[in-house]
């Protein structure tokens, strides 16, 4: 194409010289714009730069921001139920949550039953001992490993897939942060379960499809007693929630505890570096 272009541009300019020239330097009486070679050559590049134009794409750099695109919508009016580390299977509750899908030793490595009696607890935690992980967590309906491989689908439906990957078979939906909100509040969680009731349907988590019919009232949402806390959620009720990025998650009580909370980790890495520096310096 920019042979062309060029060849084009070749049989212009000869047009032109063959036409202009006998002007410039043959007819002393004439009118011709072109008082010399010099400006015949700036119009001969002006014609070049506009054939150019025509061919080559344009590239526009903005000049003003503009809003930041949503990357990821909300799902509303999504019915949620509560949920808690350490639950006993009954009722509705058909399976146990002494362990979760990513971590067989949850209420272990939590550090003990996360009791959702308000009358026990204070601050959005169990009064009985400090968390070891985030209080404000939730489940969704889908697991992207299973039997410690990757499931087919999870490297084509889970948005950020590329960017958490860390190794096979590591999940890149665990901690993963969600806004919920009901009403005019809105709190901030991490994933650390899947359900309610299923584990596949990503149609729903990551796509456009409504929650699937269940025994809690076709329920998409599990949340945690701090999160049913923090926005005064009844055992079923219904939310919106969307992902978010770590960058996007606000101060708020969804920062103060667990050594899976990104913050917490943050924190005590600027911590050990503050305490390295005093001890350099007080060497010195």
């Amino acid at each position: 194409m920019a042979a062309f272009v060029m060849r084009r541009l070749l049989a212009v300019c000869l047009s032109l010289a063959v036409f202009v020239v006998p002007k410039l330097f043959g007819d002393e009486q004439s009118t011709s714009p072109y008082a010399t070679a010099a400006d015949f050559a700036k119009y001969a590049m002006k014609l070049r730069e506009q054939a150019l134009l025509k061919v080559e794409p344009q590239v526009f750099i903005p000049t003003s921001s503009r809003p930041a695109i949503q990357r990821y919508p909300w799902k509303t009016n999504i019915v949620t139920t509560v949920f808690w580390v350490g639950e006993q299977a009954g009722g509705n509750n058909p399976v146990p949550n002494y362990k979760s899908s990513w971590d067989f030793n949850w209420t272990a490595n939590y550090g003990g039953t996360d009791d959702p009696d308000r009358s026990a607890r204070r601050d959005y935690r169990p009064v009985a001992f400090v968390p070891k992980q985030n209080p404000f967590y939730y489940a969704l309906p889908y697991n992207d490993v299973t039997h410690g491989q990757f499931k087919p689908e999870a490297p084509l439906v889970i948005p950020w897939f590329k960017q958490a990957y860390t190794g096979q078979g590591e999940s890149v939906c665990r901690h993963r942060w969600i806004a919920i909100r009901k009403g005019n509040r809105t709190c901030y969680a991490q994933w650390e379960d899947c359900g309610p009731f299923r584990t596949d349907h990503f149609q729903y988590v990551f796509g456009n499809e409504r929650p699937k019919p269940n025994l809690n009232h076709g329920a998409g949402l599990d949340v945690s007693p701090a999160v049913r806390d923090y926005l005064g959620l009844a055992p079923t009720d219904v939310t919106d929630w969307q992902f978010i990025e770590v960058r996007d998650v606000p101060p708020g009580p969804w920062r103060t505890y667990g050594e899976n909370n990104h913050f917490v980790i943050a924190r005590s890495k600027t911590e050990k570096q503050v305490a390295a520096g005093s001890v350099g310096a007080a060497k010195k």
